[in-house]
């Protein structure tokens, strides 16, 4: 290849397609492979130099393209060796393996010559990749090491010269130049020691002091800039090596100093002017690195960020003041600034810095994770969005170490409470980048320990853990469902699960597992059949057959059906009865056999309360949701004969959820209900119930569960009034809810009845009216309708009590200041005669005839009635009108149903007797 026509990045781009293809070639033979992988891994360091070089733009010189050219050759060679043996047989290469070891070791040091010239012949690629080429030589960059072969080529060098042969020596000289001068050579000892002499030469100058000019011989006669590569002319003069390059290019054959003709044109290195200009940059690196410190302890914002731009400038000028910086004590200075400071832009800044100092810098990586470090990083993680990006891209390099990812690093960061948060937190932001770094690092996370795939879905990226359920090994499903078990969710957390497809492999976990597996399975399914969508997709997938047959097994292990009776628990709650019990294809389960089993299972001495309570809440749902089941359970499954009993458990919970369904039963069987209860101690524990004030759905069915039993069980009615029941009762109309006040009104009819006056004195002592007359204002309309009826029924009594009243006395002998009752003629009053206007309950109960609802205006009409007996209807027919109730009375007649009418026209036809009443309502013919 004809070289100096061809562009220096052409150049560079062929050899790498080259050094690419021979690497791969190399790779994939069999005999002798680790010899070829060694040449294989050798070449595709190269190509990363050579990348690395088409990104510097190198300066283009004939010592250069030499170099390259040189390079070119050697990879040549490489791919002759390869082609040569790769179609070998394999005996001729095993015959011949010996002198195929020495072809490669001589091809690979050729190569690596190639390269170390390449770096010579360039001053720009020993100054910022000089590691890299140190690995494509050959020698590992950690210090130690390159010692050992640091010494080795000398020993070599030594060898050469007693040999005399100056060419190799002349290399060997070159070549430990290259890597005493590159930063990975240096041990670290060393550099400290280094550094510390440098300190001492400036402490001689002022602190104020950061620059210290260069000396006259450093400034290149031609750019009038500090040399980096001084050459010497065969005249003495030195220049930089790029700059007079240039100058002869140009066609000058002249000294840019002296203006003499030059007859050779050769440059040498002046490599102790070079070692001079080094030494006086480091003095300026420790002056700078001294004046940092102190802006960084100023407390200054102003001064902090000054020092930071300073530090990334000194790494950039030279990969030692990574060292330097480290050893003057800035990067433990900056880490606490960053963990004090609330400057979000110093934060950023340091965080940048420290990006920059541990790149690729092993040493410098431990000390930033030592010293609280790692704790600030980590926080700055949550922190807004330009810091936690500067974070995460820290975070990321102080994860990677030479071989990639550093496990002990990993390591600390999953013991990091708050490291999984942020980074999920980061995954899920706008961020594009932050997210593409938080979730590599996450994913390493996983790879290392399964538990983080748990703690990243605790932070809410279900994602790895859902796929590791689903397709993963059963010891990372069960890890992993486990976790779930422990985990908090909440409904769009379960919705989230069951939409991603968790369910059908849980589901199969619980079909084909071992117990190890079906426990936590069930466990999770219990979580997610409490959120409404996961109800459908449950059903769907067919798993509401398979939970009951392992609920009503006899062969199944306990927490099974425990878990099982859970999930059913859930299926139907929030009023969802029946509506999930149905097969894959949707069809309606057999009802009949699963009520049977639920009751079967309360009646089992083997059940445990964590069975029975889950499953009897189910019981209680299902019946709930269809009258019809309730009759199923009454009639064919004995419902009440085992529900009864358990009003007597000691669970508190299966005792309140069994008056529940009592109260549902109690429809269809009130008699056994009554027998039960007339048992010694049976009625303590309804009235117990009705006491609860803490459970308002308890109150509720202990209430309606009385409501529902007889009413001509005397004996039942005078105990509970024994027993306080009544004042429970009245209780519950005080303060319950307003659907245990529905059923408390209906309870209260037993008390109520008209054939037991001692009972309604009872009722009425305990200041019920008030109660009822307020819920017409303020109930439900069941409420309202209810409390009607019951005025009614203590109206009913009115009259026998007011005419007992008439008799005890002359009407004569009364003060004429007493007041007579309108409607009954006598004295009245609420607790005495039950008087439903002294208790001012007619305004209320006239306005429910004007709502027009059927419920409460039949019983409004129906207590009305009671005004307006059959022998003197007259005054009661009076205080209608004056009421004016009589109108809306009539308007029922337009509106309401046949039997509200029908009840309508009895109280017309005794009002309208009065021809006064039929002149004022316009029915005079």
């Amino acid at each position: 290849m004809a070289l100096e026509l061809i562009p220096i990045g052409t150049i560079l781009t062929v050899l790498t397609n080259q050094v690419i293809k021979t690497a791969q070639a190399a790779k994939n033979i069999v005999i002798e492979k680790e010899s070829f992988k060694v040449l294989s891994k050798h070449l595709f360091d190269i190509e990363k130099v050579l990348q690395e070089l088409q990104l510097k733009k190198l300066n283009d010189s004939q010592a250069v393209r030499l170099a390259l050219n040189s390079l070119e050759a050697d990879v040549e060679k490489a791919n002759n060796l390869v082609e040569k043996y790769k179609n070998r047989s394999r005996f001729y290469l095993l015959l011949n393996c010996r002198h195929i070891v020495n072809e490669i070791q001589e091809v690979t040091r050729d190569i690596g010559r190639s390269l170390a010239s390449l770096s010579l012949a360039s001053t720009e690629v020993l100054t910022e990749i000089s590691d890299q080429i140190a690995r494509a030589v050959g020698v590992p960059v950690e210090p130690s090491e390159i010692s050992k072969e640091l010494a080795s080529f000398k020993r070599e060098k030594e060898e050469a010269a007693n040999r005399k042969e100056r060419a190799e020596v002349l290399f060997l000289e070159q070549v430990i130049e290259l890597l005493s001068r590159a930063d990975a050579a240096r041990d670290y000892e060393e550099v400290k020691k280094q550094y510390s002499q440098r300190l001492q030469v400036i402490e001689r100058y002022d602190a104020r002091e950061d620059y210290i000019p260069p000396l006259n011989p450093f400034i290149c006669r031609l750019s009038g800039t500090v040399m980096v590569d001084p050459v010497s002319l065969c005249t003495g003069t030195t220049c930089e090596r790029a700059a007079i390059e240039v100058w002869f290019d140009c066609g000058e054959k002249t000294d840019p100093e002296t203006g003499e003709v030059l007859e050779d044109t050769s440059l040498r290195s002046n490599l102790p002017l070079r070692q001079s200009i080094e030494e006086w940059r480091e003095l300026n690196y420790c002056l700078k690195i001294r004046c940092c410190r102190v802006k960084l302890l100023s407390g200054l914002d102003s001064s902090e960020e000054e020092a930071l731009s300073q530090m990334q400038d000194l790494m950039r000028e030279s990969s030692i003041n990574k060292d330097w910086i480290s050893i003057g004590g800035l990067t433990d200075i900056i880490i606490s600034i960053l963990g004090t400071s609330h400057n979000k832009d110093i934060k950023k800044k340091i965080l940048i810095t420290l990006k920059d100092l541990v790149e690729g810098h092993a040493r410098n990586k431990e000390a930033v994770i030592e010293y609280q470090g790692w704790d600030h990083i980590v926080c700055c993680l949550g922190r807004d969005s330009s810091i936690s990006r500067a974070a995460v891209e820290l975070l990321y390099e102080l994860l990677q170490d030479r071989s990639g990812w550093s496990v002990s690093a990993c390591r600390k960061l999953s013991q990091q409470c708050s490291g999984i948060l942020f980074l999920v937190t980061l995954l899920k932001g706008p961020v594009r980048e932050s997210a593409e770094y938080a979730e590599k690092i996450l994913q390493k996370l996983f790879d290392l320990d399964e538990e983080n795939i748990s703690r990243a879905a605790k932070s809410g990226w279900y994602n790895p853990l859902i796929d590791r359920i689903i397709q993963g090994p059963e010891s990372s499903r069960i890890l992993m469902v486990t976790g779930l078990v422990n985990m908090e969710l909440v409904d769009s957390n379960l919705e989230l699960l069951g939409k991603e497809g968790i369910i059908p492999p849980l589901l199969e976990m619980v079909k084909c597992g071992s117990l190890q597996s079906r426990e936590p399975s069930l466990s999770v399914l219990v979580k997610l059949s409490g959120c409404q969508a996961n109800k459908e997709l449950f059903a769907a997938t067919g798993g509401i057959p398979l939970v009951l047959q392992l609920m009503f097994s006899s062969h199944v292990h306990k927490v099974i059906i425990v878990k099982c009776s859970e999930i059913l628990e859930k299926l139907s709650s929030d009023n969802d009865g029946i509506k999930f019990l149905v097969d894959e294809k949707g069809d309606q389960l057999d009802l009949e056999w699963i009520i049977t089993n639920l009751l079967a299972l309360q009646q089992n001495s083997n059940s445990s309360h964590n069975v029975r309570k889950p499953a009897l809440r189910a019981l209680f749902r299902i019946c709930k949701s269809e009258a019809e089941l309730v009759k199923t359970a009454v009639l064919k499954a004995d419902g009440v004969s085992l529900v009864l009993p358990l009003l007597d458990d000691s669970d508190p919970e299966i005792r309140e959820t069994a008056i529940n369904l009592l109260f549902l039963f109690s429809h269809h069987e009130p008699q056994g209900v009554v027998e039960y209860l007339l048992k010694p101690k049976r009625l303590e524990a309804l009235v117990t119930f009705l006491e609860n004030d803490d459970k308002s759905d308890v109150q509720m069915a202990a209430a309606g569960l009385l409501a529902n039993l007889p009413k001509s069980e005397l004996p039942l009615t005078m105990k509970l009034i024994e027993l306080e029941g009544l004042d429970a009762i009245i209780k519950i109309l005080r303060s319950g809810t307003m659907e245990a006040k529905e059923n408390a009104l209906s309870a209260l009819f037993r008390f109520t009845d008209p054939s037991n006056l001692e009972s309604q004195q009872i009722v009425v002592e305990q200041g019920v009216y008030s109660l009822l007359v307020n819920l017409l204002r303020v109930g439900s309309l069941t409420a309202k309708a209810r409390a009607a009826a019951l005025i009614g029924t203590l109206s009913t009594s009115t009259p026998k009590l007011t005419v007992v009243t008439k008799s005890r006395s002359c009407w004569c002998f009364w003060p004429s200041r007493v007041h007579l009752c309108p409607a009954h003629g006598g004295i009245c009053s609420e607790n005495t005669t039950f008087c439903l206007l002294q208790t001012n309950a007619l305004p209320d109960l006239v306005k429910l005839l004007h709502g027009k609802v059927h419920a409460t205006a039949y019983e409004a009409i129906q207590t009305l009635s009671t005004l307006v007996p059959e022998g003197s209807p007259q005054k009661g027919v009076n205080v209608l009108h004056e009421a004016d109730a009589i109108k809306p009375t009539l308007e029922i007649l337009t509106w309401g149903t046949d039997s509200l009418k029908e009840e309508a026209l009895g109280l017309l036809e005794k009002v309208f007797m009065s021809r006064d009443m039929v002149e004022i309502y316009g029915f005079n013919s």
